[in-house]
């Protein structure tokens, strides 16, 4: 009985998921309807659910943690000198007009008797660009995120990126680029950490 039950739970998960996609899709039928083409012709048959695949991979960032990432790749190190991680590549959607911006990322902490797996830090900064986004809120998400699982004596993040609602659309302006930093604990609060921080992310990086 319990096994049949299960499986009628199953059943009723999979038909659910299933009108959750028709009506996704529905969506972006009706989405090519209000923009005067036909969902109908061959080219776009297929388009409603190749944007709800595409979307929801974009968007996975809401669905992971931090935590889940970094799993248990944390360390007990007797290391106290800028540990930097530069050119961090990070797609995002801006949450306003649901464009792309990208661009590049670098992450910087001073580690307090605990050092992270370093391929852990692009996957933090996965996770947050995986979201609709502003490129402020992102920086400042990361840069925290960092502060809360380590607790090191300070992180530094800097990220440059170009946004396609200014280039595709609005001011339409092809080459701007928008820089925004996060600084917590000794990159704050010590010029010459800060100083030596922005100095190697000039070094070959995205601010060169």
């Amino acid at each position: 009985m319990k096994i049949a039950d299960e499986r009628k739970r199953e059943v009723g998960a999979v038909a659910e998921a299933e009108v959750s996609a028709t009506a996704f899709q529905e969506l972006i039928r009706e989405q090519l309807r209000q923009i005067g083409e036909d969902p109908e012709r061959q080219g776009l048959l297929r388009t409603p659910e190749r944007v709800e695949k595409s979307l929801k991979w974009l968007t996975r960032g809401h669905a992971m943690s931090v935590h889940d990432v970094i799993g248990d790749a944390i360390f007990n190190e007797d290391h106290h000198n800028m540990v930097l991680v530069k050119d961090i590549e990070m797609y995002s959607l801006c949450e306003h007009h649901m464009l792309p911006f990208f661009g590049k990322v670098h992450v910087a902490y001073i580690p307090d008797g605990k050092i992270v797996g370093l391929s852990k830090l692009p996957r933090i900064v996965e996770v947050f660009a995986r979201r609709l986004q502003v490129q402020e809120r992102l920086t400042e998400q990361i840069a925290q995120a960092i502060q809360e699982v380590l607790q090191p004596q300070g992180v530094g993040v800097v990220i440059e990126a170009a946004h396609l609602c200014m280039m595709m659309r609005g001011v339409e302006k092809q080459n701007s680029k928008t820089i925004t930093s996060a600084v917590k604990g000794v990159f704050r609060e010590d010029l010459r950490t800060r100083e030596e921080f922005l100095r190697l992310c000039m070094i070959n990086g995205i601010m060169g």
